[in-house]
């Protein structure tokens, strides 16, 4: 053991359960000579949680914290990269991106609680989660080590963590490798490998889980009204809800219709493509109603404006620069433009697809006396020629001047080549 791996005292593990985590207990214990603690988050993955503390102690920890993390996951990290409107590269929803400086937060706390000197991961060293992670400790408790196994070990397969487990009796319960990776939260799960790999290979049906095929879901439309206060969904249907609740529901509703699928070749963080399919059905739902209501409710400049922050918030969120003072920035500036994003939008799902077929608002800008075509007091269609001729003005001084200068404009003439003569 060397004097650098000697100065670890006390680490705090981020734990799953599964046979990655489960090996790296025994391998800090038998490589780093120090006490681990683990920690896992409870963020709705629906993975069985019971019995991970007995296995945890099994392995070699000195004990497990088990936490509920579901609604903080969705007030302070999910609803506030939808207020915002972020998604990346045009289609993710970010649901492993957000999650991550959660439990990476989680992991600052405990260490400071139990005295640790470091803190340690599971995610691979090709891969986004490990910049997640470990930019949100340095930005928490940057004097905390950072310990990252599948960057120092020998395993490199998951037949090599398997024996490495039996070898040091890790009570594992996987013998056989899925052909997917998968994440899943409240929020979405995701899917990687296997043929995916393949970008022309399209997904076979059985890998989704979440979500009904859009080909064999009910012939009949279903609607759905998702009331918004202040740009934070508060009701659905009538019927008031809580966080947990009301995302649960959207979830079984979207998954019902099968909405929410995507499938995407992005740009990692680290330099790589890789290919994705999501399922994320009642995020779909939720960014596709707040998006409604922002419609009648914001005006054209800031809207607009909101689009531009929308790119970069979501590019922070996927590269885990989410304890960041620009992310704080841009939170405020998106409060502000939610103040009045209230009341209610109206959906119809069917068959994969979610079309808006209402909104309304106490705070709508829009105005049907205003907006027709009758002759009122608010518009006179006669003012539109002033403010066609100053608007276009530019345009017709550039005109005149290629007409000076060059005898014509940037509208060519007729060719009377093409037309001969018998």
């Amino acid at each position: 053991m060397s004097a650098a791996k000697k100065s670890v005292n006390k680490v705090v593990l981020a734990y799953s359960g599964g046979l990655d985590t489960s090996c790296i207990v025994p391998w800090l214990v038998e490589n780093y000579g120090c006490e681990v603690i683990c920690f896992c988050a409870n963020l709705g993955q629906e993975e069985e949680l019971s019995g991970l503390e007995a296995k945890a102690l099994a392995s070699g920890a000195s004990k497990l914290y088990l936490e509920d993390l579901r609604e903080e996951f969705i007030t302070q990290y999910i609803y506030p990269t939808m207020l915002a409107g972020a998604i990346y590269e045009k289609e993710y929803l970010l649901g492993t991106s957000f999650a991550r400086p959660l439990i990476a937060k989680k992991l600052v706390e405990i260490a400071a609680l139990e005295g640790a000197d470091a803190v340690a991961h599971g995610a691979t060293g090709k891969g986004n989660d490990q910049v997640r992670f470990e930019l949100t400790v340095m930005a928490l408790n940057p004097k905390l080590r950072i310990i990252a196994p599948w960057r120092e070990w020998h395993i490199r397969s998951r037949e090599d963590a398997l024996k490495y487990a039996a070898e040091h009796n890790v009570p594992v319960t996987a013998t056989l490798k899925s052909i997917y990776s998968r994440d899943r939260n409240i929020w979405h799960l995701s899917h990687e490998g296997g043929g995916l790999e393949d970008p022309w290979h399209e997904p076979n049906d059985d890998m989704y889980q979440l979500t009904t095929n859009p080909e064999q879901a009910p012939d009949e439309p279903e609607y759905v009204e998702i009331y918004f206060e202040s740009g934070i969904p508060k009701r659905v249907n009538g019927v008031a809800m809580g966080p947990i609740d009301l995302v649960t529901t959207l979830n079984k509703l979207g998954a019902k219709h099968g909405v929410g699928r995507i499938d995407l070749v992005e740009n990692r963080l680290v330099g790589m493509k890789s290919r994705g399919v999501y399922e994320t059905p009642g995020g779909t739902i939720l960014y596709r109603g707040h998006d409604a209501l922002e419609q009648i409710c914001l005006d054209k400049q800031t809207l607009q404006y909101k689009q531009m922050i929308a790119l970069k918030y979501a590019e922070l969120v996927y590269n885990g620069q989410w304890f960041t003072p620009l992310r704080e920035a841009l939170d405020a500036f998106v409060a502000v433009t939610q103040r009045h994003v209230t009341g209610t939008a109206r959906l119809k799902l069917y068959k994969g697809n979610i079309m808006i077929v209402g909104r309304k608002s106490p705070y709508s800008l829009y105005r049907e006396d205003y907006a027709t075509f009758g002759e009122e007091d608010v518009y006179n269609q006669k003012d539109a020629e002033g403010f066609i001729k100053l608007f276009g003005l530019p345009m017709k001084v550039a005109a005149l001047l290629d007409i000076e200068g060059a005898g014509r404009g940037k509208h060519a003439g007729p060719d009377y080549t093409a037309f001969k003569r018998d």
